[in-house]
C-alpha cells in the first residue's frame, strides 16, 4: 500500500540484516557491553533473588500470623496471645524486600550508565568516520531521533529485563513451588495455565501491535525531520514568506502521527482488557479452590488469605507484562536502528597498518585521477598536475568543473576512481586519515559554525591554544577589532552556524582558525567571496603572507585573487585546458584570456 506524503527513508543494508537477525541478533551486540560489568551483574542478580525470596515469604508470614490469633474477641489473655516476633519479622520482611531491591539498582547503575555511554560514544566516532557521502544524504532529524531512542532503549531494556521481567519469573518459579508442595498439584497448575494463557495472550497482541507502534516511531522521526529541516532553514523560510506553508506540511506529519497513535492506542487497550479477564478468571478459580479447602477442613483461614496474598503479588507486576513487552520489543527496535548506525561500512577507511604521513618538503601530486561522485556522472577525468613544495597553485574555471572537488578529494573525503594523489611520494590511501588531514588546512567557501563562542570558534583550529595565540590569529585574518568591539569580546556567542555574523565575519573566523592551526600545506576554496573588495584586498595579502613557504592549492572564481600564483590550472568538463602564469595564459590567447576579459568587463564566466 502506497503512502501519501513524507516519503520515510528505505531502511540500509546493514539495518534490514540486523532486523533479520531478529531480537536476540540485538541483545548479541548488547551483551559485550554488559560483560565488562559481569561481577556487577552478579551481585545484582544476587540482590534480586534474595529480594523475591523476601517478597515470598510475607504471604507465608502473613498465614501464620493468621492462624495464631484464633482467640475470641474480649479475651483478657488476647494481648499475651498478640504474635509480636511474627509482627517484627513481618516488618522485617518488607523492610528486606525494599533493601535488597534497592541495593540491586544501586549496584547495577554503573553497568547500565557505562553501557549506555560506550555505545553512544561508539556510535558518535563511528558517525564521524563515516564519508561525507553519508552525511551528505542523511536527514538529521531523524537520525538524531534514532541515536536519542536508541541511547534509551539501553535502559529500557535493562531496567525491564533485569528489573521486572527476570524477578518475576523467579517469583512465579517460587510461588508455584510452594503452592505443589504445601497444597494439592491442582494450585499450581491452575496458577501455571493462567500465566501460560496469559503469556502468550500478551505476547501474540503485542506482536501483532508492534507494526502500528514502529508507524508511529517512523512518523514521529519524520515529523521530527520536517520540524528540524525547516527550523534550520529559517532565513529561506521567511524570503519566501513561507511560514503557513511550512506550518501545513508539519501539520500533515502531526496528522498522520496522530492517526498512527490513535490505532496504537486503541489496540493498547484491547490488550489491556484481554489481560484483565484472565487474571480475573484465575483469580475466581484459585479463591474458589481455596474457599472450598477452608469449608471442608482442608485449608485453614491463614492458607486463604496466603493464596490470595500470592495472587495478589503475582499478578500486579504480570498486569505490566503487556506494557514491559512492548517496550522491550520497542527497545530492541530502537537499539537495532542504532546498532545499524554502527554496521554502516566507511567509504573512505585506513589502509590496515597504515603509517601516520610524513610531510618533508610538502609536495603535492595528482597523477591521472579520475573521479565522480555517481558512477555516471564523471567529475574528473585523467586529471595530473603538481603543485610543488612552499609554491602556490591556482585552480580556475566554470561552475561545476570540479574545483572544489579537488579539495574534498585531498582531504580524501572520497578516495580517487582511477590514479592517486601523493604528498612528498606518499599515496594519501596508504597513509591514515588523521595524520593526512592533520598536515592540512583548509578555508572553505561555505564556512559553518559552532553554536559557542568566537573564542572557541577560531580555537578549534589548535585546541588547546592560549588566548593571546587566538587573538594573535584573530588579527592576522583582520577579526580582532571586530571581535573587541563587541559587548562580550572573544565570549560573543555566533549563534546556530554562525548565523549572528555576516559572511565576511564567518570567512574571517575560518581564516583565523585556519592560522592558528598552521599546517604545511593549505587550501583555500573561494576564501575571499563573502568579503567586500577592501577586505578582500587586506586578507589576501594575508593570505599570501600565510602561504610564503607553505604548499597552497587556491580555488578561485574571481580571477583578481589568483594573478600572483606561481601556476594557474584552467580547469573545463574535469579536464586541464591550461596552465601557466598569470602573464603566460594571457599570451596564449585561450579559455584564461577570454574568462580574464569577462571579468574585466564585469560578466560572470561561468
Amino acid at each position: 500500500m502506497r503512502r501519501t506524503g513524507v516519503a520515510l527513508p528505505a531502511p540500509n543494508t546493514a539495518e534490514a540484516t540486523a532486523r533479520r537477525g531478529g531480537d536476540w541478533h540485538t541483545l548479541s551486540r548488547l551483551l559485550p557491553y554488559l560483560w565488562r560489568y559481569r561481577l556487577r551483574v552478579a551481585l545484582a542478580l544476587g540482590f534480586m533473588v534474595a529480594a523475591k525470596a523476601a517478597n515470598v515469604s510475607v504471604p507465608l508470614l502473613l498465614k501464620q500470623l493468621v492462624d495464631s490469633l484464633s482467640i475470641k474477641p474480649g479475651d483478657p489473655a488476647a494481648l499475651l496471645v498478640v504474635p509480636i516476633g511474627l509482627l517484627v519479622a513481618y516488618a522485617g520482611l518488607r523492610f528486606s524486600t525494599t533493601l535488597f531491591t534497592e541495593l540491586r539498582e544501586l549496584v547495577f547503575a554503573k553497568a547500565t550508565e557505562g553501557t549506555a555511554r560506550s555505545i553512544s560514544l561508539q556510535v558518535f566516532r563511528h558517525l564521524h568516520a563515516l564519508s561525507l557521502r553519508f552525511h551528505l544524504e542523511r536527514q538529521t532529524g531523524g537520525m538524531t531521533r534514532d541515536i536519542e531512542r536508541g541511547t534509551r532503549a539501553v535502559h529500557s531494556l535493562v531496567s525491564y529485563s533485569l528489573y521486572s521481567i527476570v524477578p518475576t519469573l523467579i517469583e512465579v518459579a517460587m510461588v508455584l513451588t510452594l503452592l505443589a508442595w504445601k497444597f494439592d498439584a491442582m494450585f499450581a497448575w491452575i496458577t501455571a495455565a493462567a500465566l501460560v494463557f496469559y503469556v502468550a495472550f500478551t505476547v501474540g497482541v503485542t506482536e501483532w501491535r508492534t507494526k502500528f507502534r514502529r508507524q508511529m516511531n517512523e512518523l514521529d522521526a519524520a515529523a521530527h525531520t520536517r520540524a528540524i529541516d525547516s527550523l534550520l532553514n529559517y532565513e529561506t523560510v521567511k524570503y519566501f514568506n513561507n511560514e503557513d506553508f511550512e506550518a501545513g506540511r508539519y501539520d500533515q506529519s502531526l496528522e498522520r502521527l496522530r492517526r498512527a497513535a490513535l490505532k496504537s492506542q486503541s489496540t493498547l487497550s484491547m490488550l489491556n482488557t484481554g489481560q484483565q479477564l484472565v487474571i480475573a478468571a484465575a483469580l475466581v478459580a484459585m479463591l474458589w479452590r481455596a474457599t472450598q479447602g477452608v469449608v471442608d477442613g482442608r485449608l485453614t483461614l491463614g492458607d486463604l488469605v496466603m493464596i490470595n496474598a500470592f495472587m495478589i503479588q503475582l499478578y500486579i507486576p504480570l498486569n505490566f507484562l503487556g506494557v514491559l513487552y512492548r517496550e522491550i520489543k520497542q527497545s530492541l527496535t530502537d537499539l537495532d536502528k542504532m546498532f545499524g548506525l554502527l554496521e554502516r561500512e566507511r567509504e573512505v577507511a585506513d589502509a590496515p597498518g597504515a603509517p601516520a604521513l610524513q610531510v618533508r618538503e610538502g609536495t603535492v601530486r595528482f597523477e591521472n585521477v579520475s573521479f565522480g561522485y555517481e558512477a555516471a556522472r564523471p567529475i574528473l577525468q585523467g586529471l595530473s598536475f603538481e603543485i610543488p613544495a612552499g609554491k602556490t597553485v591556482a585552480v580556475v574555471g566554470p561552475s561545476g568543473a570540479g574545483k572544489s572537488t579537488l579539495a574534498r578529494l585531498l582531504f580524501r573525503f572520497y578516495d580517487v576512481s582511477a590514479g592517486r594523489i601523493t604528498i612528498d611520494g606518499q599515496d594519501i590511501r596508504q597513509v591514515t586519515q588523521a595524520s593526512l588531514r592533520q598536515a592540512i588546512g583548509i578555508v572553505p567557501q561555505d564556512t559553518v559554525l559552532f553554536n559557542d563562542t568566537v573564542e572557541y570558534n577560531i580555537a578549534y583550529g589548535r585546541p588547546g591554544a592560549s588566548r593571546a595565540e587566538v587573538e594573535a590569529a584573530a588579527r592576522a585574518a583582520h577579526i580582532h577589532d571586530f571581535i573587541a568591539g563587541t559587548p562580550k569580546g572573544y565570549e560573543t556567542m555566533v549563534g546556530e552556524r554562525g548565523l549572528k555574523l555576516s559572511g565576511g565575519e564567518k570567512q574571517r573566523v575560518a581564516i583565523a582558525r585556519t592560522l592558528l592551526k598552521n599546517p604545511p600545506i593549505l587550501i583555500f576554496d573561494e576564501a575571499t567571496s563573502a568579503l567586500d573588495s577592501a577586505n578582500e584586498r587586506a586578507i589576501q595579502a594575508e593570505l599570501k603572507s600565510a602561504a610564503a613557504g607553505k604548499t597552497a592549492l587556491v580555488i578561485a572564481h574571481r580571477l583578481s585573487t589568483v594573478v600572483d600564483a606561481h601556476l594557474i590550472l584552467v580547469l573545463e568538463h574535469g579536464r586541464l585546458v591550461e596552465s601557466g602564469t598569470h602573464a603566460e595564459l594571457l599570451a596564449q590567447a585561450g579559455r584564461y584570456a577570454q574568462m580574464w576579459q569577462l571579468q574585466q568587463n564585469g560578466d560572470n564566466p561561468a
